[in-house]
């Protein structure tokens, strides 16, 4: 039962960022009775009946987030790995006539699978990269994109390894998926002037990027893991559940003991976070039950431009989902427009043409 009581809570937010109606989410919770795979009355064939409704009644998008529901926290079983089929299936089909395409990139590892707007070879935009965690799928996050482009972006959300369509192990290194994608999308955006917009997990692959890769110019998340989530003992037998076994299953962790000696390595210790010269802005719930609160002290200690926003909520600030999103858009702007002299020749909100050098 201390399963399916994770899930739901998890729900909340991951329905609440998406927009699913809250009443939609009491409606449909209570008539879910256990997470046995196939089960008529389980969590994923109870969300998935939901997202089947509304893809009968030409709801594309809003069926969508329900699979996307139906597939948390990660494929796994039959009805799951459909769920997250259909989840990119009728995101295709709502995205068309919307300005988003899909980028399917090899890589040496496996596929990593994009949707993106505002890509444009003769008139290259500054680069957003949405990057999601550990239980979260690019389809979540997309919808977003044509808004980035209507302001001057050319905007690409993508998924951590093992995540998704994501086939690539996740591992201490995946931070180099980000210098991976910077490089395939050189010719169609302004790559030198990148910003990541990494939530959870993804902010922590992002931390660890910038360290290393100049061309991106600003990390913006929301309860990101740093070191001591990887590292702290006392800590680690609180994280939930969910967390734990989403982790075991991206990186090939047979047990709770194997996970935590793994994870060791994924710590950003203070000289990698001191490498990290450029903006960084940072939501902290203060009630989170994944993100240890030494966190923002260890970042606020070695970080020269970081900047908090604290919500009275837990992991990834549910209650809060509308304030979040809008300092966060506002932080985007703020680092795009102080990038130095002479850098911010395009205008706001997409009137006219985008300038400046190409990357």
């Amino acid at each position: 039962m201390e399963h399916l009581d994770e899930l739901r809570e998890f729900a909340l937010l991951h329905a609440r960022g998406q927009g699913i109606p809250e009443r939609r989410v009491a409606r449909i919770l209570p008539r879910i009775a256990n997470d046995e795979p196939g089960h008529p009355a389980s969590w994923a064939r109870v969300w998935t009946a939901e997202a089947d409704r509304l893809a009968r009644a030409g709801r594309p998008l809003d069926a969508c987030r329900h699979y996307a529901i139906a597939r948390f926290p990660h494929h796994g079983d039959e009805v799951r790995d459909r769920a997250g089929l259909n989840c990119v299936r009728t995101f295709d089909d709502w995205r068309r006539r919307r300005g988003i395409e899909r980028l399917l990139l090899g890589h040496p590892g496996g596929t990593v699978a994009c949707w993106a707007a505002g890509l444009d070879a003769r008139r290259p935009r500054p680069l957003v990269v949405v990057l999601g965690g550990i239980v979260s799928v690019k389809e979540q996050w997309a919808p977003l994109l044509p808004k980035l482009a209507r302001i001057g972006y050319a905007a690409v959300a993508t998924e951590l390894p093992g995540v998704g369509e994501n086939t690539l192990r996740y591992r201490a290194d995946s931070w180099r998926l980000l210098p991976f994608l910077l490089d395939r999308l050189a010719g169609r955006a302004r790559v030198r002037r990148t910003s990541v917009l990494g939530l959870s997990f993804g902010g922590h692959l992002a931390l660890r990027a910038a360290a290393d890769e100049p061309r991106i110019r600003s990390v913006h998340t929301v309860g990101a893991p740093v070191a001591g989530f990887f590292t702290d003992p006392l800590w680690w037998p609180r994280v939930p559940g969910i967390t734990v076994d989403a982790l075991r299953r991206l990186t090939g962790a047979p047990g709770r003991d194997e996970l935590r000696e793994l994870l060791a390595g994924f710590a950003l210790d203070p000289g990698t976070l001191g490498a990290v010269r450029v903006p960084v802005d940072y939501v902290v719930s203060a009630r989170d039950e994944i993100i240890p609160p030494g966190e923002r002290a260890l970042l606020g200690s070695l970080l020269p431009r970081v900047r908090f926003k604290e919500f009275d909520d837990v992991h990834g600030s549910p209650a809060h989902v509308r304030a979040t999103r809008a300092w966060l858009l506002g932080s985007l702007l703020r680092a795009r427009f102080a990038d130095g002299p002479g850098r911010c020749a395009e205008p706001f909100a997409g009137h006219g043409t985008p300038g400046g050098r190409r990357p």
